[in-house]
């Protein structure tokens, strides 16, 4: 067998690749970036066109939705201020957020929206830290009132397509300060809307828009300069446009264009759960900073405990359980994504050992077809970036591929 340097096997990086032209060669992906890492070593495979019908190839600077994979980068920000003392972990959330205070819970989490109980305590810091807040995303329970009380109220987009906010930051927390929520703080993980309100806090305590404080403390440290909430004009042409194939036919349906789509200029509404762009090497350098506990070429970006409480697990054993229950019964719509077990801050962590990877891996994919997890066990690093969305398992059959290869390929 032959070996590298870097900890990867030749035959194995080769296999790696195969697996993932592969993919390509079906036509049901149209291109992609895979990024993956150990120690000082980087290897990055470019593979197909950014459009299916050809056109432009992949680039290692192509710039993609990151989509859900934003959930780990963006929980930074709430990060810096636990640091510096201007937000503590167990702060009720009232005196920046009015509008989710004096709750009220559904008594049954299907049930009509006005039978409801007083929250028994207000919403934390921790519990949006922990998407423990009492509401979120359900995809188990798509018929609940509730479920279908956030889109009609304009939480968010249509529920079969795009769902990012759309009004701006103040007029998204008055709409969803008009609903209840579907379980008391803190009693169960649900997805995505505690990211989509970290954003919203953020910006209300540093009094600066989401972004710049950001930049300002994340990206720019880390020269993560292709990352933002939209990509400007003078790169679009590295924007890819968003595929989501037909179910039955395959047809490669554009669900957001890169010339006048959602990406093409600044959002009402800086989705902290969903709403970056980014490329493999911008991200590259954020996870390998969390795997080096803070530290970017000798710069401390956060503390190693900062970095410890978001990469480990932070549900207690009742969460725990609920997470791992909804995780099964969103197999068919994950196509097997999602299974971890626990959840640090902002990004899921490994507890037990379900596939190829070990225990303690963190990260998170992403519906526009992204995928990006460290493995302090290894070392590892490893990032793919495609722009087909999960209307089809294709980018979800890649993603599970890849990360079967990878660990195939590590040679120590």
């Amino acid at each position: 067998m032959g070996h590298s340097n870097s900890g990867f096997s030749k035959t194995g990086l080769d296999r790696l690749r195969e697996v993932l032209a592969g993919h390509v060669e079906s036509g049901k992906i149209p291109g992609l970036v895979a990024l993956v890492s150990r120690g000082e070593e980087t290897h990055v495979e470019t593979i197909g066109t950014m459009r299916h019908d050809g056109g432009a190839p992949m680039r290692r600077d192509t710039i993609f939705r990151m989509a859900s994979t934003s959930k780990p980068v963006a929980v930074s920000a709430t990060m810096v201020l636990l640091d510096e003392c201007r937000l503590r972990l167990d702060d009720p959330v009232d005196q920046w957020l009015p509008e989710l205070a004096d709750r009220k819970v559904l008594k049954r989490p299907d049930g009509p929206l006005d039978d409801t109980v007083p929250a028994r305590r207000p919403i934390t810091v921790r519990d949006l830290l922990t998407s423990t807040c009492g509401l979120g995303l359900d995809l188990t329970a798509k018929t609940a009132p509730i479920m279908g009380a956030l889109f009609e109220q304009g939480v968010y987009g249509q529920e079969d397509g795009w769902l990012l906010p759309e009004p701006g930051p103040d007029e998204w927390m008055r709409r969803l300060g008009t609903l209840p929520l579907a379980y008391q703080p803190g009693q169960r993980w649900q997805y995505n809307l505690s990211d989509d309100v970290l954003g919203v806090l953020v910006a209300r305590v540093t009094g600066q828009p989401f972004e710049t404080f950001l930049r300002e403390r994340i990206f720019d440290p880390l020269g993560m300069t292709d990352t933002a909430f939209h990509v400007p004009a003078d790169k679009i042409h590295r924007l890819p446009p968003l595929y989501a194939p037909d179910w039955q036919t395959g047809e490669f349906n554009v669900e957001d264009p890169a010339e006048g789509g959602h990406h093409s200029k600044p959002p009402a509404f800086p989705s902290s759960g969903g709403g970056l762009d980014s490329t493999a090497d911008d991200y590259h350098a954020y996870f390998r900073m969390l795997l080096n506990g803070g530290m970017h070429d000798g710069r401390r970006i956060l503390p190693r405990a900062a970095v410890e409480l978001m990469t480990t697990n932070r549900l207690t054993p009742d969460q725990q359980a609920a997470r791992e229950v909804y995780a099964r019964n969103v197999l068919h719509t994950g196509y097997g994504l999602g299974q971890h077990g626990g959840w640090g801050f902002g990004m899921a962590v490994r507890t037990y050992r379900g596939d190829y990877a070990p225990i303690g891996q963190f990260g998170w994919d992403g519906g526009a077809g992204t995928t990006t997890y460290a493995d302090p066990e290894n070392g590892l690093i490893g990032i793919l970036l495609t722009q087909t969305g999960m209307s089809t398992p294709d980018s979800a059959n890649a993603i599970n591929d890849f990360w079967t290869t990878l660990y195939q390929a590590i040679d120590n």
